[in-house]
């Protein structure tokens, strides 16, 4: 009788139950279990032999590894993350906590597909979250499901919600120059500048708030974008450099708002070169909140509701499009590396096409179909 033959790879028994157990060594020596049993002992031997391809091409997977929890995982990876600017670490630490952990922070990675990442983005978007919240709670997590999947924890990353990472801000209003003119009455003296700054050269309120005196050039017109102010949760104040290249940019200033700003300058800004452009009534420092107080007051007063400060980026960039600005020009002025949002506001200056049309008649010297006066004279006689 011919000897029976011992299995090279793992290992095979029959339970009391009638199915079969898989035992296998793992790469780390470890014997393991496969996660489920089989009732058929040609299933296990299939199974075997599979673990042991995924061992042969370095794709196995430590199941351990994926058991840990969402919350322990994120939670290691932001304090990892000492590369992320500190403004962009508060932002991930925030969707996380906020949006993320409530609903899967308890859940193992391993217990986390595609199905439940849908029923969790859809919950946020059933409950209230704004869409650009979402987004940026769906941007976190999959870019730690991304480290998972490189530190072998599982197979695939099961963010897979085409376009839920997208942001998709409401299209936000534009206000007409008399508009901004009738704020900038209403508004403190000291922000007026700031008010016009914003409207005609496209600044951010950061971008202004650290603004000094050897950044504007009032002889030929330029202002210089060299660093930003952010606000932490915290209430801390950083001054640091834009985000990109692109971010720091010299912006063409009106002529007509260099006489204004020459004013400003001498009358409120701190001395010497290196002095803020624009400084709090007791001399501190732009805070958003604080500065947010006196713009709704002076909407108020010219009855207007629901407009940010940022909506003066918004409308300078449409006047900018509106008066002949191609994509590189409205790029280069908004500091943006990208052409995404500068086609936004090429698309809102498409009236200007009317003017554009109307400037070619001095080109056409009477040109016309034969049979077109004609009808144009019937057309005139009915």
């Amino acid at each position: 009788m011919a000897a029976k033959r011992r299995r090279q790879f793992g290992r095979i028994r029959r339970l009391p139950s009638g199915n079969y157990q898989v035992r296998y060594p793992g790469p780390d020596g470890i014997d393991r279990p496969a996660a489920h049993t089989f009732e058929h002992k040609t299933d296990a031997v299939n199974w075997l032999v599979d673990k042991q391809a995924e061992l042969r091409r370095g794709d196995w997977l430590d199941p351990d590894a994926g058991k840990i929890t969402l919350h322990e995982f994120g939670k290691a990876w932001l304090a990892q993350r000492v590369d992320l600017a500190r403004t962009t670490h508060e932002r991930y630490e925030s969707a996380f906590r906020l949006h993320v952990c409530p609903e899967l922070g308890g859940k193992a990675l391993t217990e986390i597909t595609p199905e439940v990442i849908r029923t969790w983005h859809a919950g946020l978007l059933t409950n209230g979250v704004e869409w650009p919240s979402a987004a940026k709670a769906y941007r976190t997590l999959r870019v730690m499901f991304n480290t998972a999947v490189d530190d072998g924890r599982i197979r695939r990353n099961p963010c897979r919600i085409k376009g839920a990472g997208a942001d998709r801000s409401p299209e936000r209003p534009t206000l007409t120059v008399d508009e901004v003119a009738a704020v900038m009455a209403k508004i403190d003296k000291r922000y007026q500048a700031m008010v016009l700054l914003a409207a005609f050269t496209t600044l951010r309120l950061g971008e202004l708030a650290a603004l000094r005196r050897r950044d504007v050039d009032l002889i030929d017109g330029w202002v210089h974008v060299r660093r930003g102010q952010v606000e932490l949760s915290t209430g801390e104040l950083l001054v640091k450099d834009p985000k990109s290249e692109a971010g720091k940019r010299r912006v063409g200033i009106p002529s007509d708002l260099l006489r204004s700003l020459r004013w400003h300058v001498e009358t409120f800004a701190e001395p010497g070169p290196d002095g803020r452009l624009f400084i709090g009534p007791k001399g501190g420092y732009i805070r958003r909140q604080n500065f947010r107080r006196l713009w709704i007051k002076a909407l108020k007063a010219v009855g207007l509701t629901d407009v940010h400060f940022h909506d003066l980026r918004h409308t300078g960039n449409t006047l900018a499009a509106a008066s002949g600005a191609n994509l590189r020009e409205l790029m280069e002025r908004m500091g943006h590396a990208s052409t995404r949002a500068a086609v936004i506001y090429l698309h809102a200056a498409n009236g200007r096409d009317r003017q554009i049309a109307d400037s070619l008649n001095g080109h056409l010297k009477g040109i016309m179909l034969p049979g077109a006066q004609v009808a144009d004279d019937n057309r005139a006689g009915t």
